[in-house]
Order: structure tokens, then C-alpha cells, then sequence
């Protein structure tokens, strides 16, 4: 079962946009269930200059299928011109868990599911 799922790491510089965007994953059964983490630091080079900033970050738990879904979705919602984006697999956990994952998502869109983590 922890080949058919996966976490999905988001961060964002707003805690409360990224809590309205978890929500709005869960709504429409992309993911599962998200756990955020409100204060991380990010340091990171961009445009030439390294950034030392606040940010939130989310852990979304999800079908590995959904990936380039959740990886669209966040493209079409995320203020960033480049977000935080990375799927991560898993080498196993709790098979009831893992199940549940699995029943609370939707089957990926035909023609867009298969991608792996």
C-alpha cells in the first residue's frame, strides 16, 4: 500500500493561505489531509540573490497518481512564480492509514494520472 501513496511538501509565505489551500486540496479529494508546520525558514537563491525568509510549509499525504494534479492545482492557485513543489515517497506506515489515504482521494482524471514520486 505505501507504493500507491506519497507526501507532497508545499511551502508558502503566507500560514494562512497555505491552510486555505490545504483545505481546498482536501475539498476536492486531491489529498487526503495536510499537516502544517506555521513557522519554517527558507534560505534560497533567486534571481541572483539569496533570501533568508519566514515561510509555512504543509505536508500533503495523497495517491502517488495524483501527483500532476496536485503539482497543476498548485501551479494554477500558488502566489509564487515557482513553488515549493516535491513529492516524496514513502517506504511504508500504518496499512489502515495508508487505506485511509487512499479511500478519502479521487481517482486521477483519465489522462493524467500514472506519474510517480
Amino acid at each position: 500500500m505505501a507504493e500507491d501513496v506519497c507526501e507532497i511538501v508545499v511551502t508558502g509565505s503566507d500560514a494562512q493561505w497555505l491552510s486555505g489551500y490545504t483545505r481546498t486540496l482536501v475539498e476536492e479529494r486531491l489529498v487526503a489531509c495536510g499537516h502544517q508546520f506555521a513557522a519554517i525558514r527558507s534560505v534560497y537563491r533567486w534571481e541572483g540573490a539569496v533570501h533568508d525568509e519566514p515561510e509555512a510549509r504543509v505536508a500533503l499525504h495523497t495517491r502517488r497518481s495524483l501527483v500532476p494534479e496536485v503539482v497543476a492545482r498548485t501551479a494554477e492557485l500558488h502566489p509564487y512564480d515557482v513553488p515549493c513543489v516535491i513529492a516524496l515517497p514513502l517506504v511504508g506506515g500504518d496499512p489502515d492509514y495508508l487505506g485511509w489515504v487512499v479511500r478519502e482521494t479521487r481517482e486521477p482524471r483519465s489522462g493524467e494520472g500514472g506519474g510517480t514520486a
